[in-house]
């Protein structure tokens, strides 16, 4: 009997890094609305009392991104001064740039939405599924983020007030044979009020987060949950500690359960493959799980600056498939393009709000009908294959 512990994180929206992701996102999704073929890399970074924006847009529009990330902070809960920093008194500092035009020249631009376009960069993408949730998720990191979300809902709904935006979740699950059997440690970190004591933050927190978020079987007089297990959790947000963009990529994506290319995806335009064929990676990879060719499966593909194709595609089923890796790997070919234009095509990006998925995981969102998330394509496979 072999036996195994595997263990993932989230945090919450508060978090000085997703908040990051969020600002640039959701300059992004404002410039988008105004300008679908704008060229934009905007990154964040914040500290005590400050953020700043950073990076390369090419766009024909105007928008305050100082106001946008004011509003983002308001919205997160970092208003007056009760945590330490606020959305209306800090600075906001913009260092923004063109993009290269030698970047530019291997991305020639959706003239009319029909020319096509190489890639942005070289670069390497992993796109990853598995039947462990409904979602399609590995379980860890499929139960970190309900818990992170969940942390941030009761704080706005009032069920528990003396909470504060930043807070981080981390959930261990135990698997047999490769198969996931139980929750065995659930850690939950959660900034709060000063004058509220430990023991009744453990309590409101195992009622109303975590009995709330995993099912009863999956635990059992061994679980351990760790509540704040400093102690205390008053300073939190960027006067605790900085935050950037794209710093936390195991969040955003499987958990560290799948292997990662490397590149992050807030504030990136669609042009750029290290989010776009991510998420084709993704799609492509629930789909096959979906339709029953293999209970788990990861893709990887490779991209050449200003290549239309792809250089490589690369399927691994983990011995969880009657198909080969080889035979399934030519259906994806077959099936598929990869190519930057036609994903942007096939899953609507540039109609999709990109700061609905800053937080709590851009893959596995059943709360949000994204193009990526469809199981439009298992029909298709099943008849490659003959199902």
């Amino acid at each position: 009997m072999n036996e195994q512990f595997f263990t993932s994180e989230s945090v919450t929206e508060g978090h000085p890094d997703k908040i990051c992701d969020l600002i640039s996102d959701s300059v992004l999704d404002e410039i988008l609305k105004k300008d679908r073929l704008a060229r934009v890399a905007c990154e964040t970074v914040c500290s005590t009392g400050f953020v700043m924006l950073m990076g390369e847009i090419s766009t024909s529009c105007y928008i305050d991104m100082a106001k946008v990330a004011r509003s983002v902070l308001k919205s997160v809960g970092y208003t007056g001064s009760r945590f330490g920093f606020s959305g209306e008194s800090c600075a906001v500092l913009l260092n923004i740039d063109e993009q290269s035009p030698d970047i530019a020249l291997g991305v020639r631009g959706l003239k009319n939405d029909r020319i096509k376009f190489g890639a942005g960069d070289q670069g390497l993408v992993f796109g990853f599924a598995c039947n462990e949730t409904p979602d399609y998720m590995p379980m860890p990191i499929f139960y970190a983020h309900r818990l992170a979300k969940r942390l941030a809902y009761v704080r706005k709904e009032g069920l528990m007030p003396y909470l504060g935006p930043d807070g981080k979740t981390q959930v261990t699950v135990k698997y047999r044979n490769g198969v996931p059997i139980e929750v065995s440690t659930v850690v939950v970190s959660t900034q709060h009020v000063a004058e509220m004591a430990l023991a009744e933050i453990e309590s409101d927190i195992k009622e109303h987060v975590v009995l709330n978020e995993i099912p009863p079987n999956l635990l059992s007089n061994q679980t351990k949950i760790f509540v704040n297990p400093t102690g205390r959790f008053v300073v939190g947000g960027p006067v605790a500690d900085s935050g950037l963009t794209g710093r936390k990529i195991m969040v955003d994506s499987y958990g560290g359960f799948s292997r990662h290319g490397g590149g992050a995806f807030s504030g990136k335009d669609p042009t750029k493959v290290d989010r776009s064929g991510a998420y084709m990676a993704r799609y492509v990879a629930k789909n096959i799980v979906a339709a029953g060719l293999a209970k788990r499966c990861e893709i990887q593909v490779a991209y050449i600056i200003g290549r239309v194709e792809p250089v490589s595609v690369l399927v691994e089923t983990f011995q969880t498939s009657r198909f080969s890796n080889f035979e399934i790997e030519r259906a994806v070919k077959k099936l598929f393009d990869f190519s930057p234009y036609s994903i942007v095509e096939r899953l609507q990006l540039l109609d999709v709000k990109f700061s609905e998925v800053a937080s709590y995981g851009h893959f596995g969102r059943s709360d949000l009908n994204l193009p990526w998330e469809r199981l439009d394509a298992v029909e298709e496979l099943k008849d490659f294959f003959g199902i």
